[in-house]
């Protein structure tokens, strides 16, 4: 999947790439905020 917005991104027009480089950023700060969430419920439970 990774590998073929990659693809497409190479091949797009400026409005194509902008569009891929905005759904990378999404999917990182969907990743930042879960492991944010799991650190803070794994803080919870020592407490």
């Amino acid at each position: 999947m990774i590998g073929e917005l990659l693809h497409g991104m190479a091949n797009s027009s400026g409005p194509g790439f902008v569009g891929v480089s905005l759904i990378f950023i999404y999917l990182a700060w969907i990743l930042t905020i879960g492991v944010i969430r799991v650190k803070e419920a794994m803080e919870e439970d020592h407490h």
